[in-house]
């Protein structure tokens, strides 16, 4: 094996004159001959900052060294490492923005259209990666929330889309294969339904490219958003690509034939292989292949006959043959699972065969596995991971090169011996994490070997493994990335490798949007994925910074909640005051949700609208797993604007900054949702999540809540107007109105009851739409206590509507909730007065929602009700399993306005982990409460 640099030249090497780039260039205020100038000037000043020791310290600075990491950069556009330029460029893109009229302000409503935006587009398809959302998706929302020049971040690139959507938004053809019409004065207009219910076009953007900061953790997400996002010049790359190619075949194609029948050669697609097992009753060995596999039914069979003894066997009660070999790239004796090769499918003269390997197929697969490759590749032991214990475990797989066979990797290191830029380096990257020994051989649609692939998001090795002819597959790699061209002229981002929270102070409030998509808990161990790529590319992810729920890295809820936290924050501090950012939610657990939710609070950001993100295609274990995503969450967020947080600080202790807050918090919320025709509620609008809101706001700042909930439903319907159960600023609700009169009434969300306060919002729903009596909701009620948590508390009915409704007992006049409901539903009671006998007797034994004021009176009660239950979990010793969660909650929030951390903290102890992770009020009041736990002077609260 060679070295890797004595056999390779660096990536933006040419071995033609005729592909260098030629003419002057200009990059950051400086002019070069040419751009080869450009990228040595830059290379050279990287190299110095590579050898200065505070660089290396900053966080999440990838594992590699200088030569590998200059190797991969491109500077300043993109680097393997910290960009040290991105300043640099946000400054210069500042000055080139377009100039505003006078008198403008920028506002936005949450972007709050559910988007569908397919996964085919075959630019989009040109690099997998575990989780991509589409660029054409993101494109609506940047071209919502921003204009052309505006600056983009994305802080979890991954494959760099956000950038791709960014220039997408300056090409015509792009935006108007979104279903938009561009004017000639590149006005963008969208469809939309008037009052009278006819279709019309209204302006809401401008066609222009936004310029894009992009950043990943991952140097190989950092790589592939490079690719991605700058031009290529297509005709050359298909003649070098195919040049190379050439080469490869005339070195390795041997390793890929076998004889026909009747002695012809003919080119392997691939092989199947089979785990080999042991009987445990003699002892012989089983192809599984040959033996558990029913070939008619595409099925394993639960049991089947030994070909040996005809013992009944299982796949689980037979072990593992193994073998002991030497490696020749490790230079030692390593033990592997055995496995055999039990098909071969080929191609001859235009048609497919399939045979049994025969003698001479064995014999050229013992001569390539054993050969020794000329050329540099990756030999790196797996380290210890939550998905590298699967393959080491399982199948012996202990370094990288046993993910391929050898006649693979020899293909793979020829070429990348050859490669001699990023768009050809990208074909090696594209095959390598994919045609592995993870490729399952799979029967699909009455076919074997159709579909097949990787399992999404695990390193898996399978029974039966399909090895692709890896020559062919960087065939097709070339092929796609022909046909997906090159969209981009110019270089309009920048791309850097460190974590999330790594942007100097001079980037502070510079950007004009954020769209992010996440890691999301445990759903994916990107770091351990990317070793696939990264250890071709020489430079690997440093994962201590790395957002995700891992055991082995000792990272459970709580740390992934503090990364993105803090991920959160500074993504707050380098956004523009009373801008938004978006967030891709792809993941069901309510603890994950709940934590994404959090680390938004705490960065300071406010949520104002959850639309849904349909990729079109599930992923493994999306389409597998009950609690997998199969429609994403998108979180549309802002930071208050700077004039709302000054007045604040004068108004935090008074009932005026709670005003203040709904006042400035209503105007960005979507004024309607609609669903194709259909008017949907808008639960940010609702009185209970503006109050969670405007406590959250005052807690997360260190303020107590001046106002109770019952003073805020009388101030909130006092102060604003009221549709449907949501509120509206004045200019609001003349909008709302025309919607609904083509709309209709809007359809309240359905409900899932599983705990008190769910149960009180479902009975509140049922009885403000229609009150009943007692006999006639307990029959619904009963049917929705399925799903009820097993750690809640469970309360009777009767204990539910007493503390949280009004019955009327036919004392005094019919109230006006029940009044409207019978004059609407019988004609005989139109038009009579409320004390009306036969109006009466209709209305007696219904349970009915109270008005705010008298609600208030209730509320009181209930609240004591649970203090005096809290006061009992206080004193007791022992873990809390069964518990009213209203009742920690107030205990939790008077505790919170008494400053008595302490006591909120201890609670906190007795409650199940699970409990407190997936309560976003619990959360809030114990993070805030652990944090000012230690100062019992208040912690700045004023």
């Amino acid at each position: 094996m060679s070295d890797k640099y004595g056999q390779q030249q660096t990536m933006f090497e040419t071995e033609e004159p005729a592909t260098r780039d030629s003419g002057p260039v200009t990059c950051l205020g400086m002019t070069f001959e040419n751009d080869e100038a450009r990228r040595a000037h830059f290379t050279e000043e990287l190299r110095k900052k590579l050898q200065e020791p505070e660089f290396r310290k900053i966080e999440g600075f990838p594992i590699g060294s200088d030569e590998d990491i200059l190797n991969l950069s491109d500077p300043p556009y993109y680097t393997a490492c910290p960009n040290p330029w991105i300043a640099d460029f946000i400054a210069e893109w500042e000055t080139q923005k377009p100039e505003k009229p006078e008198g403008y302000h920028y506002h936005r409503e949450p972007f709050a259209s559910d988007v569908g935006e397919g996964k085919y587009d075959p630019f989009y398809k040109m690099h997998p990666y575990p989780t991509k959302v589409p660029h054409k998706a993101i494109m609506k929302y940047i071209l919502h929330y921003t204009e052309p020049g505006h600056i983009v971040f994305d802080g979890f690139c991954g494959t760099g889309m956000t950038g791709v959507a960014a220039q997408m938004c300056g090409d015509r053809d792009a935006v108007v294969s979104l279903g938009f019409q561009v004017k000639p004065d590149g006005t963008i207009l969208r469809e939309e339904t008037e009052d009278s219910g006819k279709k019309t076009w209204v302006p809401f953007s401008k066609i222009g490219a936004r310029r894009a900061v992009l950043n990943d953790l991952s140097p190989a997400a950092g790589f592939i958003s490079y690719n991605y996002n700058t031009p290529i010049d297509i005709s050359s790359f298909e003649k070098e690509s195919n040049r190379i190619l050439k080469e490869v075949e005339k070195e390795c194609s041997w390793m890929y034939e076998t004889k026909h029948s009747d002695g012809r050669t003919g080119k392997i697609n691939y092989t199947v292989w089979s785990d080999v097992f042991v009987c445990q009753e003699c002892l012989c060995e089983v192809i599984f292949w040959d033996s558990a596999v029913n070939k008619e039914q595409g099925t394993v069979n639960d049991k089947f006959p030994c070909p040996h003894c005809s013992s009944q066997l299982t796949k689980r009660n037979m072990e593992r043959a193994w073998i002991t070999r030497f490696d020749p790239h490790l230079k030692e004796t390593i033990r592997q699972a055995k496995q055999a090769p039990v098909k071969i499918n080929y191609s001859l003269g235009g048609n497919r065969f399939e045979k049994r390997p025969d003698a001479d197929d064995l014999a050229r697969i013992e001569k390539s596995e054993s050969m020794q490759i000329p050329h540099w590749f990756p030999v790196a032991a797996l380290p210890d991971g939550f998905n590298t214990s699967q393959p080491i475990r399982s199948h012996g797989i202990t370094h990288l090169h046993h993910f391929y066979s050898n006649r693979n990797l020899c293909a793979l290191a020829s070429y990348l011996s050859r490669c001699t830029t990023p768009a050809l380096r990208l074909v090696l990257t594209k095959v390598s994490g994919q045609i592995t020994k993870r490729y399952r051989f799979t029967y699909q649609s009455g076919v074997w070997g159709a579909g097949g692939g990787p399992q999404s998001g695990t390193l898996y090795v399978p029974s039966l493994i399909k090895e692709l002819n890896i020559i062919e597959q960087m065939k097709s790699a070339i092929r796609d990335r022909i046909k997906s061209g090159s969209p981009f002229k110019s270089k309009l981002s920048t791309i850097s490798t460190s974590s999330a929270t790594n942007f100097r102070d001079e980037c502070n409030a510079v950007l004009d949007y954020v769209f992010i998509d996440p890691p999301f808990g445990s759903n994916i161990m990107y770091s351990e994925l990317a070793l696939l790529w990264e250890e071709w590319l020489g430079v690997k992810t440093n994962n201590e910074k790395e957002a995700i729920e891992n055991s082995v890295q000792n990272k459970g809820s709580d740390e992934y909640r503090k990364l993105m936290s803090s991920a959160f924050r500074r993504a707050f501090e380098l956004l523009k005051p009373g801008r938004w950012m978006t967030v891709e939610f792809s993941n069901t657990k309510a603890s994950v949700w709940n934590n994404i939710q959090s680390a938004m609070a705490e960065a300071g950001f406010i949520v104002a609208n959850v639309s849904a993100l349909d990729k079109k295609k599930g992923s493994f274990k999306a389409v597998t797993t009950p609690t997998a995503v199969k429609q994403d969450l998108v979180i549309s967020a802002y930071k208050p604007n700077g004039g709302f947080e000054e007045r604040f600080q004068n108004e935090a202790q008074t009932e005026a900054g709670v005003w203040d807050f709904v006042r400035t918090h209503l105007k960005y919320l979507p004024v309607t949702k609609q669903q194709g025709a259909l008017l949907q509620f808008v639960p940010e609008r609702d009185p209970r999540i503006l109050f969670d809101q405007m406590v959250a706001y005052y807690v997360r700042k260190g303020y107590p809540v001046p106002i109770s909930s019952q003073e805020f439903q009388i101030g909130l319907s006092q102060r604003f107007i009221e549709r449907d159960g949501m509120y509206f600023l004045p200019d609001q609700v003349a909008e709302y109105d025309r919607k609904k009169m083509t709309s209709g009434a809007p359809q309240q969300l359905s409900m899932f009851v599983s705990d008190e306060a769910s149960a009180i919002q479902w009975l509140r729903q049922l009885i403000k739409e229609k009150p009943q009596t007692f006999s006639d909701i307990n029959p619904q009620f009963m049917q929705q206590l399925g799903g009820w948590s097993k750690n809640e508390a469970q309360l009777d009915l009767r204990e539910l509507l007493n503390q949280n409704f009004l019955c009327y007992d036919g004392k005094g006049p019919v109230p006006e909730q029940i009044h409207a409901y019978l004059s609407t539903n019988w004609k005989e009671l139109r038009n009579l007065p409320k004390d009306d006998p036969a109006l009466v007797t209709k209305a007696r034994d219904r349970w009915y929602v109270p008005d705010p004021n008298k609600a208030g009176d209730l509320e009181k009660l209930r609240e004591k009700a649970l203090l005096k239950e809290f006061e009992e979990y206080k004193e007791v010793k022992k873990k809390l399993k069964v518990f009213r969660l209203e009742a920690v909650r107030a205990g939790f929030k008077k505790a919170w306005q008494e400053r008595d951390y302490a006591v909120i903290v201890a609670v906190a102890d007795k409650i199940p982990n699970n409990v407190l992770e997936e309560d976003p009020k619990l959360l809030m009041w114990y993070d805030q409460a652990v944090t000012r736990s230690g100062d019992n002077s208040g912690g700045g609260l004023l």
